[in-house]
């Protein structure tokens, strides 16, 4: 990856953010593209911003990679009850992803995400399976050709 007047200061400033961040603010570059950051910015004192939701509100939880199944949505939110109305302060992030596991193995097609995927499952449990299982593999390879261009890109610097 060639080295920009862009890229080396994004570099600086995010050096700067790790040995000196800003009181409520944190941010870094997203895997290993420079020009893509994640951050988290706290809300100052005294304000609608104010402090952390978490645990008082549900985490938001999504799957990034795409999924056939009848309580996921297009976008990768879930369906979740504990993750919606039934939240509790007293939840884990431990206690979300054994839910999110139970959730992919025993769906609820009574609060379908995906109508395709709910009814499949109810009436056609072999074509619900091939559905999941092509778009598994459809993630996969479009993963692997990421992993391709990303790969070239390292190694063509």
């Amino acid at each position: 990856m060639m080295s920009t007047p862009a890229r080396k200061r994004l570099m600086r400033d995010f050096k700067r953010l790790l040995h000196d961040p800003p009181e409520g603010i944190s941010g870094a570059p997203y895997d290993i593209n420079i020009m893509l950051w994640n951050a988290v910015i706290f809300g100052p004192e005294d304000t609608p911003w104010e402090g952390e939701d978490y645990p008082n509100r549900p985490p938001k939880v999504y799957f990034m990679s795409r999924m056939f199944h009848p309580n996921i949505y297009a976008d990768g939110s879930i369906s979740l009850d504990i993750l919606q109305n039934e939240w509790r302060p007293i939840y884990d992030v431990a206690a979300i992803l054994i839910s999110i596991q139970s959730l992919l193995c025993d769906p609820s097609t009574n609060s379908a995400a995906n109508a395709e995927a709910a009814q499949l499952f109810s009436e056609n449990k072999c074509e619900y399976n091939r559905r999941q299982v092509h778009s598994w593999q459809s993630t996969s390879r479009e993963m692997l050709d990421l992993y391709k261009i990303v790969n070239v890109a390292r190694t063509s610097s």
